[in-house]
């Protein structure tokens, strides 16, 4: 008996030994601090598309440029694409380092430049996607193309899926070769919010914008989901994903989508969220542009030499705003 609880004392004795050898080794490993990524450059160049007015577009994105300076250890600065233009040559001339590019303008950019996409954000319903909407007023008595002959249509830029792609194709996929002719008026407003509340407020009879500015503004001003109504929808395609030049260093690219990908897990995080309008961001890829691709490649653009600054012989040229008529 007395054997056995003198060996248990010895090893009780060596354990206690032991737990105090080592415990110092254990302190000064959680005591290492993680090692910061190191930026290579120390300021960010990111494009924004004109979707709504220039303030409330770099207001809305605003926040998330600095949650993304703070992680990255960078300085975002955002440049907004003012007019929609040839943004393709934009973002090179002005040497961008990345934009939170349209679908259309993400495809092109990548057939193009090679950009990368990186993440784009996912809605409260689940919704990482948009759909091109054309739409009237209830009251216009328009509702199929027939009635669309000899009234006024409100593009938004030729740099847009929801607002030119899905028109073109809406007219082309009906039989209107030439839609100038078959209307009697049609301009380019400059922005989606501008083509809503163009229709809204009757400055024009027909308009094609995004679904999701269209429901963000229509949560705003319910005059939108009472007196528009949509004819016709695009399939869907990415929400605007911040993409990246690809000779952007790795692990730059790295931390910026790990940055976003992970917003939804912190309470900092979730806030800029909120303010953006969005639950989270989601991983983006090239596949998901092949959609858009298709629709451009149906309605006759060449995609991987299309210039924005050079109209297509079927497309009008906008208007100056003295010439719109209200």
């Amino acid at each position: 008996m007395g054997i056995l609880a003198n060996g248990s004392r010895r090893r009780a004795a060596l354990l206690s030994i032991l737990a105090f050898a080592l415990a110092p080794l254990g302190c000064r490993e959680q005591e290492v601090p993680v090692p910061e990524f190191d930026p290579p450059q120390r300021l960010l160049r990111i494009g924004l598309v004109p979707e709504h007015n220039l303030f409330a577009q770099k207001k809305r994105y605003q926040p998330i440029a600095d949650y993304l300076s703070k992680k990255a250890r960078v300085r975002v600065e955002l440049k907004i694409f003012s007019p929609y233009g040839n943004i393709i040559e934009d973002f090179a001339k002005s040497r961008l380092d990345g934009a939170f590019f349209g679908s259309f303008t993400a495809a092109l950019a990548h057939r193009q430049l090679q950009v990368e996409p990186l993440a784009r954000p996912e809605y409260a319903d689940g919704s990482s996607t948009y759909r091109g909407l054309l739409f009237v007023r209830r009251d216009s008595g328009i509702r199929q193309v027939e009635q669309m002959q000899g009234k006024r249509f409100a593009f938004v830029d030729r740099a847009t899926t929801a607002g030119w792609l899905l028109p073109l194709h809406y007219f082309k996929s009906r039989g209107i070769a030439d839609y100038r002719s078959w209307l009697k008026e049609s301009y380019f407003s400059g922005s989606h919010e501008g083509v809503i509340y163009d229709v809204l407020e009757r400055r024009a009879d027909i308009g094609a914008a995004k679904s999701t500015v269209f429901n963000r503004l229509a949560l705003e001003n319910p005059r939108i989901s009472r007196q528009l109504l949509v004819l016709a929808h695009s399939p869907a395609v990415p929400e605007n994903a911040l993409c990246v030049r690809g000779d952007l260093d790795v692990g730059l690219k790295r931390v910026l989508k790990d940055a976003l990908l992970t917003m939804d897990r912190s309470e900092e995080g979730r806030k800029v969220l909120a303010e953006f309008g969005a639950a989270r961001f989601v991983a983006s890829s090239v596949e998901g542009y092949a959609v858009v691709l298709a629709l451009a490649e149906e309605v006759g653009f060449d995609v991987n030499s299309h210039d924005f600054s050079t109209p297509d012989a079927s497309v009008e040229k906008p208007k100056p705003e003295a010439e719109k008529t209200p």
